[in-house]
């Protein structure tokens, strides 16, 4: 457990800590902070909370009805290992000032909500989750786009593009398309950094697995977590990013976890691993397919049933479907297998105990808001389980052998984000159960993506556009 707010209280005095900093999740998923000074955090800040304007954040309150309240959450604190002053962070829920009661658009609250209405199933006491999420490291990345020009660039040491540059020496080992998983240095010229990052998460209450060099070029990355309960899990993929872009930073270099912003090399996934846990017992271990239990098979029918309106919240960005295009190792098949890589449900196989029984949905990437993300991912499984979904047969031939008839068979993910904006319109009942998400909440991140995403890209010619049709 966590600390109370009065041990909180105390760290701040024992310590000297001079500045606390308030943490809140935006609606499509960006950290936002203010502080105050240290000696200001009392036990009422707790009880009541702080105010704010509510009116600038994306996807929020109108200025007519601006004034939010800010929870901090005791058990989160930790002290931010990137300031000067010596500074203790909290997340915080956000509250109305006049009713007192959470925000339907806080993304941590619909995630709370979630773990809150599983228990009420009886069906299970947690849901455990464990993102892998990838990212790349480059150390330039400049691009614009106005009315008479479009472009971006990025670069890296290690980039494949670079084996010709001058760089007075240029020493060679580049990481050839598609090869960085994952060859010893010189070639991978990111171990310090990556352990920088990795030792500053533990450092800050992330328990780290491993961290290394992933498939593409132009350094891509992977540092992977031990996995949690929902909330928890979701507040430390915040950490995570966090810390890595500002590790990145201090070393004068920055991070994205864009999908995919390398063309013809791979893409950033997160592949999510789930398990539902009654007590000590993990309710997906069985003696079914891979070893799964009949309720981990209908939370697989659940997962693959739903997945069209899932991607809105799982692949919630118009470049994660550069990323999920079929034909190449992209995880689009929506079909589970224990071995083929580019079905939709995995199930791990790595280990026989059944406490490490588990299912992992290669979809999603990690431009998404891990309180939806997640929340909308354990709905589709207690919907599967609930209402017994059969999840079909599994589809452990490769995928790139099947005739085209037997290929035609299986379905795939949405091609676009408007396509899963739609699925999503067509398909979420299931996310309302238990007030877990609102009519209101699927409304405005389907209008807030459509307008400020969709739409915004229909409206702009792209580069490769010119390499087609500039000579018409």
């Amino acid at each position: 457990m966590g600390m109370t707010a009065k041990e909180v209280l105390a760290m701040v005095r024992e310590q000297g800590v001079q500045v606390v900093d308030l943490r809140f999740m935006d609606f499509p998923g960006l950290w936002q902070h203010f502080s105050i000074p240290g000696e200001r955090l009392d036990e009422e800040a707790f009880e009541k909370g702080l105010g704010f304007d509510g009116s600038s954040i994306r996807g929020w309150q109108s200025i007519n009805e601006s004034d939010m309240i800010v929870k901090p959450v005791a058990e989160t604190a930790f002290i931010d290992p990137f300031f000067q002053a010596k500074t203790l962070v909290m997340m915080c829920n956000i509250c109305d000032p006049i009713t007192g009661e959470d925000y339907t658009r806080d993304p941590r609250n619909i995630a709370r909500k979630a773990e809150a209405y599983l228990r009420g199933t009886g069906l299970a006491d947690t849901a455990y989750f464990g993102p892998e999420a990838e990212f790349f490291i480059f150390d330039d990345i400049r691009f614009d786009q106005n009315e008479h020009e479009g472009y971006y660039h990025l670069d890296s040491v290690e980039g494949r593009w670079n084996t010709g540059r001058v760089e007075n020496p240029n020493l060679g080992y580049k990481i050839r398309y598609k090869e960085g998983y994952f060859p010893c240095p010189p070639m991978d010229k990111q171990q310090d950094i990556r352990s920088e990052m990795m030792l500053t998460l533990e450092s800050v209450g992330v328990e780290v697995e491993a961290q290394h060099h992933e498939v593409a070029t132009g350094g891509q990355a992977e540092i992977d977590m031990a996995f949690s309960p929902l909330v928890a899990m979701a507040d430390k993929l915040l950490k995570y990013k966090y810390v890595i872009k500002n590790v990145a930073t201090q070393h004068n270099k920055t991070v994205t976890f864009m999908p995919k912003p390398i063309f013809n090399d791979n893409g950033s996934g997160m592949h999510v691993h789930i398990s539902l846990w009654k007590g000590a017992t993990n309710l997906f271990a069985g003696d079914g397919y891979a070893g799964l239990s009949q309720p981990a098979l209908h939370a697989i029918g659940g997962i693959l049933q739903h997945a069209p309106a899932l991607l809105a919240f799982t692949n919630p960005t118009t470049n994660s479907y550069k990323r999920l295009v079929p034909g190449y190792e992209a995880p689009v098949n929506l079909a589970y297998s224990r071995r083929n890589r580019s079905a939709a449900c995995r199930i791990p196989m790595y280990s026989t105990s059944p406490k490490a029984k588990r299912i992992e949905f290669r979809c999603p990437d990690p431009s998404c808001n891990p309180y939806l993300a997640f929340s909308a991912l354990l709905m589709a499984a207690i919907d599967g389980i609930v209402n017994k979904i059969d999840p079909g047969e599994p589809l452990d031939k490769d995928i790139y052998d099947l005739p085209p008839e037997e290929l035609a068979k299986v379905p795939t993910t949405p091609g676009s984000l408007r396509e899963a904006l739609q699925a999503l319109e067509a398909d979420h009942a299931f996310l309302l159960k238990g007030d877990v998400f609102t009519e209101d909440v699927i409304r405005t991140w389907i209008e807030y993506k459509m307008k400020n995403e969709v739409a915004a890209l229909d409206l702009r010619p792209h580069p490769y556009e010119f390499v087609l049709y500039s000579d018409i």
